[in-house]
Formats: C-alpha cells, sequence, structure tokens
C-alpha cells in the first residue's frame, strides 16, 4: 500500500518535469504549430490547437490503468492517477487560475498565487517560440515571489 502511495507522488512530481521539458522542447520546438495559438491574444474559439497536448498524457495515464486493470502492472493505477492528478492540477492552475477559462479562483491572492501568475505572465511576453522563460507550472523561480 504505501509504495503506490509513494509512486502516486513521485509520479506527480516527475510530471512537472515533464511538463517543463514538454513546453520547452516540444511546444516551443518542434511542435510549435500547435501551442502557438496559445501565445496569442485573441482566439478564434474557446479552444485552442494548444489544447491537444493534454491527449499525449492522457494516453499514457489510460494505457497505466489498462495495464494494472489486466493485472500485469500492479504500480500502474499508481503511475496512472500520479498523471491524472497532474493533469487534474494543471487544469485547475493554467487553464482556471491563470487564463481564467471560467471564472473561478479569481480573487485567490496570496504568495504563491502572484508568483505563479507573474511567471505565468513573463512567459507569455514572449509571442514568438524563441527566448521564452518559466515553462513549468507549480513550480516558480524565487525571483517572482517578489512583491
Amino acid at each position: 500500500m504505501w509504495i503506490h502511495v509513494l509512486v502516486f507522488f513521485t509520479t506527480f512530481f516527475i510530471m512537472e518535469f515533464m511538463a517543463w521539458f514538454t513546453h520547452k522542447y516540444v511546444m516551443h520546438g518542434f511542435l510549435w504549430s500547435l501551442h502557438a495559438d496559445h501565445h496569442k491574444k485573441d482566439h478564434d474559439s474557446w479552444f485552442e490547437r494548444n489544447d491537444a497536448f493534454f491527449i499525449f498524457y492522457a494516453i499514457v495515464s489510460i494505457t497505466c490503468f489498462y495495464t494494472w486493470s489486466i493485472g500485469s502492472f500492479e504500480l500502474g493505477i499508481s503511475i496512472g492517477l500520479g498523471i491524472l492528478a497532474y493533469g487534474i492540477t494543471y487544469f485547475l492552475v493554467h487553464d482556471i487560475f491563470i487564463h481564467q477559462r471560467f471564472k473561478i479562483f479569481r480573487n485567490a491572492d496570496n504568495k504563491y498565487a502572484r508568483a505563479v501568475r507573474r511567471a505565468h505572465k513573463m512567459h507569455h511576453k514572449h509571442i514568438g517560440k524563441e527566448h521564452g522563460e518559466c515553462f513549468g507550472m507549480l513550480i516558480v523561480p524565487f525571483k517572482f515571489y517578489k512583491n
């Protein structure tokens, strides 16, 4: 039981690195064509091509659940849930809290919340795929905590 808890939390924290890596080297790299609309101020619709990126991690998570369900990979449930939990967190923090796709969490005002918003704002300061910064989501550089 404890191994599942450990694997769940380890997976969740590894996903922050994976989000950073994917964002920096894939989204701002060879798949910029899918991510570019996310850096535009005006969107044609509520959905962005950028939203397609969640499908990759959803497939990985579902595969983990499946391998666990057929008995071939016991830790598949823990890894799948860790990826799912990070995906939910990403949606809540990035899409709802930062980009306000739904008008909730608008009044969150603490040092960490301000730092997350500042870091993301600095990321979006760059319209093109080059010269970006702050590719992660939950781990924010210390310089953005300053008032």
